[in-house]
């Protein structure tokens, strides 16, 4: 039976490495931005309200630009990621300037989100198989304390003009055992990890799964990051510059304390994205193929 699902987009980041907002560069044939695919998709697989996150200053050319023009196609919503989201009572350090993380994202649209939930990153091209895996799964699941994450071969997610960020998963009978943050990149001599933590690289195979926070939770999530955040505001202020409240690592510590596990759905489908600036033109091309195959119309949203 098919259940009220909510796309939560995270689109606050401040895309620094590709040199400007991504989550508004056209890349469709008729200026569609990545997101508008994911939207699109979504929809399609019977998702039925769309939240984004975004920072408060840019909520007026997010609107022009992207919600203004859905708004009659599906529900739209916003919530705002700001470092003084969720901590008022906390000082800033000085010298904090990016946000705090994915997990931090999440938690501010807790009051925006009362029904199941899939997270994307709003500057990720998902494909189709992709959103119907995870509507499947919302419809299909009956243990809200079984959480879900779809997942792509990490040969098909990375970026031939440096490193990106991927949630490394080790997966066992079907659910999530591990999952480590790290940064990826393929070199000479094969693709490896760098885990964010500080651990030693390691070597990966080209089929290994990983996370594209594509998330898939019910609102049973919100308080327990919500008591997760208050330990993460507790670390040491230096420490504080630079580290993030990252979902991956919360997941992580939900499996290890058996509150939660984690459904491991891989997917075969082509992750595209735009990392860096040099990246575009490749994901232009790709979707220009979709659209000659009649995976999507020419103009997305004429009808």
């Amino acid at each position: 039976m098919e259940k009220e699902k909510t796309l939560l987009v995270m689109a606050a980041g401040m895309g620094s490495r590709f040199g400007g907002l991504k989550q508004i560069e056209p890349f469709g044939p008729n200026g569609e931005f990545l997101i508008d695919y994911s939207i699109y998709d979504a929809k399609k697989a019977g998702f039925t309200k769309v939240v984004f996150i975004i920072k408060k200053e840019h909520e007026q050319i997010f609107k022009e630009t992207i919600g203004n023009r859905i708004q009659d196609k599906i529900k739209v919503e916003y919530a705002f990621q700001e470092l003084s989201s969720l901590n008022e009572d906390y000082e800033i350090p000085k010298g904090r300037e990016k946000p705090w993380g994915t997990a931090h994202a999440i938690l501010c649209a807790k009051d925006k989100v009362k029904e199941p939930f899939c997270v994307i990153n709003a500057d990720d091209f998902y494909g189709q198989e992709a959103f119907l895996e995870a509507a499947n799964f919302f419809d299909t699941n009956q243990d809200e304390n079984l959480y879900g994450m779809v997942l792509y071969e990490i040969s098909k997610t990375l970026s031939k003009n440096g490193s990106a960020k991927r949630g490394v998963c080790q997966v066992k009978d079907g659910y999530l055992k591990k999952i480590v943050e790290s940064k990826v990149e393929r070199t000479k001599d094969g693709i490896f990890a760098e885990p964010l933590n500080g651990a030693p690289s390691f070597p990966v195979e080209e089929g290994q799964l990983v996370s594209m926070n594509m998330l898939l939770f019910y609102p049973n999530l919100f308080p327990y990051l919500e008591e997760k955040w208050k330990l993460f505001l507790k670390r040491p202020s230096d420490a504080l510059l630079q580290e993030e409240f990252l979902i991956p690592d919360v997941i992580q510590m939900a499996k290890d304390e058996g509150l939660h596990f984690v459904k491991a759905i891989p997917t075969s489908a082509v992750w595209h994205g735009v990392t860096y600036k040099e990246d575009k033109q490749e994901v232009v091309d790709s979707i220009q193929k979709l659209v000659e195959d009649g995976v999507y119309p020419s103009t997305l949203w004429e009808d």
